[in-house]
């Protein structure tokens, strides 16, 4: 029996490798995914690359974005990182075939936890790991995100297990994939899952209070706990740098209370504003999206092809090129999300077993994956259901701190799954059928299959198929009278396609069971008609977003970006400076970054203080502010949109003697003071370091100097003369926890000025000032790891022993 399970596991990773490579099968070639996330993330971490290659080690600081920021989520490689080393194992495809893989093995071990039979398992594990919002994330580069999911399905896989009282093994696979899952450093997808969990806990826990196991309940609720904890503790280092940088970043409270335009806030958040968390909110009726891929258009640009209303309309108004480009990259999408790559399709095989098993299923399981479903579906609409969204965001610990609330529906994409498979093991292996499956099969035929029909027939004349976005193009229509009449006709014409594709395979699937109740096929020829359809409708699906089309050569994704004549010039200058360009949003953009310390930057969670900078000053072209961050070189549009460069000869250059300090009581007064500000000769301080200025006299010395003399990213020197003590400013980001500045080696108190700068009282005379980054949290981490790793060790083979110890004395 062992060696058949044994034998069946190989089976499952062959197959899942063989499906992860063709799918990806460019990866064979040597070629690479083209990402657009990962281009920006090459562009801000280059230089920690570069730093890692040369020195050896981690900086943990960079200057390429936002004026300087930590590096812990940008890139950082942490010591004793064993789970990290170990997960590069599991990935051992090329990527993005590794994630794809890893998406396959959790699920069919959650599968195989829940005592499926192992070639559905395997099937079902191909149908989430083919799950289009799974496929096209990968498209936008959101590994991280793609990498937190695949481990989701083997943090369940343990919990269950242990609720199995199955305490041992269920330990292990807990504390090993919650390790796993934290260590992917996608703390939304984690901070989802947890819900899901909890969901799991209270049905759990509710059966226990029916068959009086509450004991049992809560020693399981211990095992899973130490887990947990354990699976905490050896990714500390990266959790405590991470909750370290949160304090700093944009989903942190800010401290002012005025906006941008001087007016007061209406309602200061201790995280991302309402408006920013629910800009992706899912459309109430777009959840038939789950059901039909196109119900909404599909994406922002579908791929039509030649044979379509669009080209034909156009080939003869702007040329075959043209038309074909437009066909090509028809805007489908007509809902109220601002970009939608494609449809978060789960497949219309798996929602129709879904819906039987609703039927069919009994028991806590069925309970837990119909409740995590409905409450991911309800938290996706955001916006569109401001009762419950509002109410998770003012007072729902950590929901404020993400945003694109659409991302809830990944916890509907691993529900629906798990219960449709469960469905069909259970159809399939009763020990008699009964009338009663029959009924239910035609409840769930009626009841989807009558929706998809209502579609096919009446969908077209259900809705309007027109977008916000098609005011963009009233010009063309203008011009070209009929234009918009045909967009409408061609998304009319994608609803009723996807629609009545839906509803064959629904039939189909219908079919297939009907036969096999009926005795018309057997178990195995059954499981390979829905391996067929499943494979069918996702892979089919998949590709109309993520395709061969997608991959470039290794040189082109490795190098994604290519110096501009613009940023050949700007490289002649070897000094330290910083760069903004206009011509891309300068906070969105990680392409300056590629080549120079750049004004902008591109993250998910930006120095919240640099932000409030960029809006407030940087935005409004305060021209004071760019020369304090040294601003030397500002690229441009010109009229006609042609990239120019002007050099800033008024930059102030690494750092600065001020001979005037202003104290203000408050965030708003500084940021404010920035408004006029004359950053050569004065400076603005928080009245919370007037400690640091009460013994200076401010004499003034007209040949000071102070000069940056050696750089790296995490350590910067500098010379100073002057014949009395002087306040100076350095053109760096002041970042509390991590920097330390030594005067000829002694440690010296640096502090706050002019609202993100750094500061130091220099004495009179001649110094070397160091600024080295010292971040005691990567120390502190490191010992809480290197313990954890020992209870991870320890606990299993003390446990293991202990147990057989017992087994020995009972044994007579």
């Amino acid at each position: 029996m062992k060696n058949n399970k044994f034998l069946h596991f190989v089976i499952a990773i062959l197959v899942f490798v063989i499906a992860s490579l063709t799918y990806f099968s460019p990866v064979l070639e040597g070629k690479k995914l083209f990402q657009s996330d990962i281009a920006q993330f090459k562009g801000v971490s280059k230089e920690i690359v570069e730093f890692r290659k040369e020195h050896k080690q981690e900086p943990y600081w960079t200057n390429r974005a936002f004026g300087g920021m930590p590096a812990y989520n940008v890139s950082a490689y942490y010591p004793h990182n064993y789970i990290k080393k170990a997960d590069q194992l599991l990935r051992f495809l090329p990527r993005p075939a590794d994630y794809l893989f890893l998406y396959f093995l959790g699920f069919f071990v959650l599968l195989t936890v829940l005592k499926i039979d192992w070639k559905l398992a395997i099937v079902g594990a191909l149908a989430f790991g083919f799950s289009t919002y799974l496929i096209i994330i990968f498209g936008a580069g959101h590994n991280a995100k793609a990498h937190a999911i695949a481990y989701m399905p083997l943090v369940l896989a343990g919990i269950i297990s242990v609720f199995k009282r199955n305490y041992l093994i269920g330990f292990i696979i807990t504390a090993l994939a919650m390790a796993f899952e934290i260590n992917t450093s996608h703390p939304q997808m984690t901070y989802y899952l947890l819900f899901m969990i909890l969901i799991l806990g209270i049905v759990y826990l509710v059966d226990a209070f029916k068959h009086k196991t509450i004991p049992d309940y809560f020693k399981g609720i211990l095992v899973l706990i130490i887990a947990v904890i354990v699976s905490i503790g050896v990714n500390a280092t990266s959790l405590l740098a991470t909750q370290d940088y949160a304090k700093q970043s944009t989903r942190s409270q800010s401290e002012l209370t005025i906006s941008a335009d001087g007016t007061l806030k209406k309602n200061i958040s201790t995280g991302l504003s309402k408006e920013y968390i629910t800009e992706y909110s899912y459309g109430i009726a777009e959840t038939f999206n789950l059901l039909i891929p196109r119900f909404y258009g599909g994406g922002n640009r579908e791929n039509l092809g030649k044979d379509s209303k669009t080209y034909a309309f156009l080939k003869g108004k702007i040329g075959r090129k043209e038309a074909k480009g437009f066909s090509e990259n028809f805007p489908g999408y007509w809902g109220e999300q601002t970009i939608v790559e494609a449809p978060a399709y789960i497949g219309v095989v798996l929602i129709f077993l879904f819906v039987l098993g609703l039927f069919l299923v009994k028991g806590k399981l069925k309970k837990w994956l119909l409740a995590a479903t409905i409450f991911s579906i309800l938290l996706s609409w955001g916006k569109n259901f401001p009762i419950l969204t509002n109410f998770f965001i003012d007072y729902v610990p950590l929901y404020n701190k993400f945003r694109a609330v659409s991302s809830w529906q990944v916890i509907a994409e691993l529900a629906i799954p798990i219960l449709a498979f469960i469905t069909l093991h259970q159809f399939l292996n009763e020990d008699k059928k009964e009338e009663k499956q029959l009924k239910y099969l035609k409840y769930t035929v009626y009841g989807v299959g009558g929706i998809t029909l209502i579609f096919v027939l009446f969908g077209t004349s259900l809705f309007n198929f027109e977008s916000f976005r098609d005011i963009d193009m009233m010009g063309i229509d203008k011009q070209f009278p009929g234009f918009l009449d045909t967009i409408i006709s061609e998304r009319k014409i994608l609803f009723f396609n996807d629609s009545l594709r839906s509803l064959i395979l629904i039939l189909l699937s219908a079919g297939t069971l009907f036969a096999f109740f009926k005795n018309k096929i057997n178990k195995n020829i059954t499981i390979f008609i829905f391996a067929v359809l499943i494979l069918f409708d996702l892979v089919g699906i998949d590709k109309r977003y993520l395709n061969s089309d997608d991959f470039v050569s290794k040189k082109q994704e490795e190098i994604p970006f290519k110096a501009t004549e613009i940023d050949k010039e700007i490289l002649k200058d070897k000094s330290h400076y910083r760069v903004i360009n206009f011509m891309v949003n300068p906070m969105n953009d990680g392409s300056t970054s590629y080549f120079h310390n750049s004004i902008g930057g591109y993250h998910a969670a930006k120095p919240r203080r640099y932000q409030e900078l960029f809006e407030y000053q940087i935005a409004k072209n305060n021209i004071e502010v760019m020369n304090m961050l040294n601003t030397k070189y500002i690229i441009f549009p010109d009229s006609e949109g042609v990239s120019r460069l002007q050099k800033n000869t008024d930059a102030n250059g690494n750092a600065w003697f001020v001979n005037q300090v202003a104290l203000v009581q408050s965030a708003d007064e500084e940021i404010k003071a920035l408004d006029s500000l004359n950053t050569k000769n004065k400076a603005i301080v928080n009245a919370k370091f007037k400690s640091e200025l009460t013994q200076m006299s401010f004499a003034q010395d007209s040949l000071a100097t102070i000069k940056l003399t050696s750089y790296l990213p995490n350590e910067m020197q500098y010379e100073s003369s002057s014949a009395v003590e002087q306040l100076a400013v350095f053109s760096e980001i002041y970042y509390k926890n991590g920097w330390n500045a030594y005067i000829d080696g002694k440690l010296s108190p640096h502090f706050q000025v002019n609202y993100v700068l750094r500061a130091l009282v220099v004495p009179s005379g001649k110094h070397e000032i160091v600024f080295k980054f010292e971040p005691s949290v990567i120390k502190s981490g490191n010992t809480i790891t290197l313990i954890s790793y020992a209870l991870l060790l320890c606990i299993p083979l003390g446990w293991f022993f202990i147990e057989k110890k017992k087994n020995v004395q009972s044994t007579p």
